[in-house]
């Protein structure tokens, strides 16, 4: 049987398990970092990453974190002529309450002091000045959020929306980038150090002075020794904290997306990344909704169904395709290659974006052949907050329960793991991101009461 040595085993290849590896690596201290996973490297859940950042969230110590892990896809953008694609014309929340002020109350929050400073009021007759996402270019645009309540910008500006959204929350510091790009270019940069990636399951972790981490595959069985592990397996991270001895508090819920050629030109190419924050009851036809009525399997699509249904242009200005997305679904259930998809949500999200933007009804029931139907785990702790630091046994460390924001926290989430590693200086937040955040029963207590988790 095949033996080698590393410094760390990261166990997990997708962007989080990468970003892991490359912050260890560049630490210097870590030079020899072997990535461990059955599949290729950004498969599974961050091959359908909808590939969005944001920094704005209902509690501030998320946003600090996003924030830190912009700070650091800016410098890997300027560092690498933004082979991530970087773009950042925000994120537009739209919603139909005139006084939301449960969202603007959670948006202060989440901005915390230097909230007022940030956000900027847009009201009929106010005169301020308010600077359209007109352009993709991430160092030039704004910081903070934008407040729109006046009727001129909203059809100026969001013409496309639909007529009855009264509010929209413009955070401009978000946008979106190419997770594969961004994984792209931090494997080459773990390769040149001297890492590696090791194709297969590990089925076995001991813990004998250094770690001996069993890993079986196709080709053949090996062992793999290392000083230190990082667990960063995605959906199957609380299997690996099995392997431990271990049990994490995270679960994992499927959500889906699609892609389509948007043929019509349904949506403006310049519309930032949009979210309909209220809760609807889906477009169906009477005859539809007779029929789905009477199924029992189906009758709940003809229910109130939440809201945060996402619409993206995709490919920037020039491209012709649309993402659309809705993480309706709240059923855990055990991770699997084989995807549980649901064959109708392509015409559920479809139904459901139209309500927002209603150009899009031009494609009901006759979408693009040329369509592509999507999804993987939102891997979540019931607070919504990740699991970043040391696990129970010494020498382990957890990287996981990312949920829908994978992508977006992978490089903050890489960072944090090489700082806890060796022992460095961390930011304050860092430590309500780890475990003993479960030994504060005040912050738990807030945080399960709270009102939104912050999935979008």
């Amino acid at each position: 049987m095949k033996t080698q040595h590393a410094d760390v085993a990261v166990v997990g290849a997708g962007i989080v398990g990468i970003a892991c590896a490359y912050y260890l690596a560049i630490s210097k201290r870590a030079p020899k970092v072997v990535i461990i996973d059955p599949l290729a490297p950004m498969s599974l859940t961050s091959a359908a990453s909808g590939e969005n950042y944001r920094n704005w969230w209902p509690h501030q110590v998320m946003t600090e974190f996003t924030d830190f892990s912009t700070d650091l896809m800016e410098e890997i953008s300027r560092q690498s002529n933004n082979q991530l694609h970087m773009t950042r014309r925000g994120y537009a929340l739209a919603t139909r309450l005139a006084d939301p002020d449960t969202l603007l109350r959670q948006l202060y929050e989440g901005y915390g002091a230097d909230g007022g400073a940030k956000i900027r009021w847009h009201k009929k007759g106010s005169g301020t000045k308010y600077q359209p996402a007109l352009s993709a270019d991430w160092q030039s645009a704004p910081d903070g959020v934008d407040v729109i309540q006046d009727r001129a910008i909203l059809d100026s500006y969001f013409p496309s929306f639909d007529k009855e959204v009264s509010t929209v929350l413009h955070i401009r510091r978000a946008g979106d980038i190419s997770g594969q790009q961004m994984g792209s270019f931090m494997l080459h940069k773990i390769r040149e150090l001297g890492g590696s990636v090791v194709q297969g399951k590990v089925v076995a972790i001991q813990r004998t002075g250094s770690f001996s981490v069993a890993v079986e595959s196709e080709a053949a069985a090996q062992t793999i020794t290392a000083d230190l592990v990082v667990n960063a397996a995605g959906p199957y991270v609380g299997h690996v904290a099995e392997l431990l001895g271990e049990k994490l508090p995270v679960q994992n819920v499927f959500q889906q997306k699609i892609a389509f050629e948007d043929a019509q030109k349904a949506i403006n190419r310049q519309m930032p990344f949009s979210i309909d924050l209220d809760g609807q009851v889906v477009d169906w036809s009477e005859q539809e909704r007779e029929v789905l009525a009477e199924d029992p399997d189906l009758d709940w699509l003809t229910k109130a169904m939440p809201g945060a249904i996402h619409c993206r242009p995709e490919g920037g200005e020039h491209g012709k395709w649309l993402k659309l997305g809705w993480a309706f679904n709240t059923t855990p259930s055990e991770p699997s290659e084989t995807l549980p998809f649901f064959p109708n949500f392509p015409e559920i999200v479809l139904r459901g974006a139209s309500r927002l933007n209603p150009s899009l009804k031009v494609y009901y029931g006759r979408l693009p052949a040329r369509m592509s139907h999507y999804g993987g785990y939102y891997t979540m702790t019931k607070e919504n907050w990740p699991l970043i630091g040391p696990m129970a046994t010494s020498g382990a460390f957890v990287a996981g329960a990312l949920s829908g924001f994978g992508t977006m926290a992978s490089c903050a989430t890489g960072a944090l793991v090489a700082k806890w590693a060796f022992g460095d200086s961390r930011p304050e937040f860092t430590k309500f991101l780890c475990l003993y955040r479960y030994q504060d029963e005040t912050l738990m207590k807030a945080l399960l009461s709270s009102e939104s988790t912050g999935i979008l």
